[in-house]
């Protein structure tokens, strides 16, 4: 039996690295993209589980990310964001994200 595959798409290293430990440690298998034209890519030739989205990107940010995420099935995705308004966070939830982060946070919230 495979592991669940999680995408994980943000443009700091530092963010990257501490979710995939965390999804690591908890069993998870993981594929990280550091841009959301990558993270399209990736969707196609690794079909994963679920997408962990930031917002703020270079290039495609994360709402736009979404909408093509979206546009292609109903793929869980939790954004995970230092934009902390209601704006935003309605954004992304009317958007179709399952779920909305925000940095800083625990790990924990991720997985456990």
């Amino acid at each position: 039996m495979r592991k669940h595959l999680i995408l994980v798409v943000d443009d700091e290293p530092a963010i990257r690295r501490l979710v995939r430990a965390k999804l690591q440690a908890d069993g998870y298998a993981v594929v990280l993209a550091e841009r959301g034209e990558e993270a399209l890519q990736l969707l196609e030739d690794e079909r994963p589980d679920l997408v962990v989205l930031d917002l703020m990107m270079p290039g495609m940010d994360g709402f736009e990310a979404l909408r093509r995420i979206r546009a292609q099935g109903q793929l869980p995705v939790i954004m995970l964001t230092a934009r902390a308004g209601d704006a935003d966070k309605l954004r992304g939830l009317s958007g179709g994200a399952d779920d909305y982060v925000t940095k800083p946070f625990n790990p924990d919230e991720l997985a456990g």
